[in-house]
């Protein structure tokens, strides 16, 4: 048997807006922009060489989904970004004008630090250490 989780849904404010932070902030791909109805539309983006899973945009519909925008965890951090390089992200992302609320700390599995995205959401960035390379695929 063969499964695997293909997208994972995050609600935002504006398609547009959250294209242009995660490819342009972040670095993600744009992997598709396709308008389904006037207010709908599909669209996935995902880290440099990811292969697996991608975030689904998810315009907020109603109320109750505008209200978790930013808060999709419940204040923990909800979204994991491993990277081959914290340092290389890490100081791109701060001269992108990232918020960090955590900086680089070394633990048991790795190097490890706290941002918030465009909405809020709390997403770790994490190298993990020689030992662990392989949560990395290549």
């Amino acid at each position: 048997m063969y499964q695997r989780i293909a997208h994972i849904a995050l609600v935002v404010e504006d398609y547009d807006e959250a294209i242009e932070f995660y490819t342009e902030k972040l670095d993600f791909t744009l992997l598709e922009d396709t308008r389904i109805d006037e207010k709908k539309r599909w669209v996935m983006v995902a880290p440099p060489g990811a292969k697996e899973c991608c975030l689904l945009l998810a315009k907020a519909a109603n109320q109750r989904q505008k209200e978790s925008i930013g808060n999709q965890s419940g204040g923990r951090v909800g979204f994991f970004l491993f990277t081959d390089d914290l340092w290389r992200d890490y100081n791109n992302m701060i001269d992108r004008k990232i918020d960090f609320i955590r900086p680089p700390s070394e633990f048991e599995y790795g190097t490890v630090t706290v941002f918030k995205d465009l909405y809020g959401n709390l997403w770790d960035l994490i190298e993990p250490n020689e030992n662990n390379k392989g949560l990395i695929k290549e």
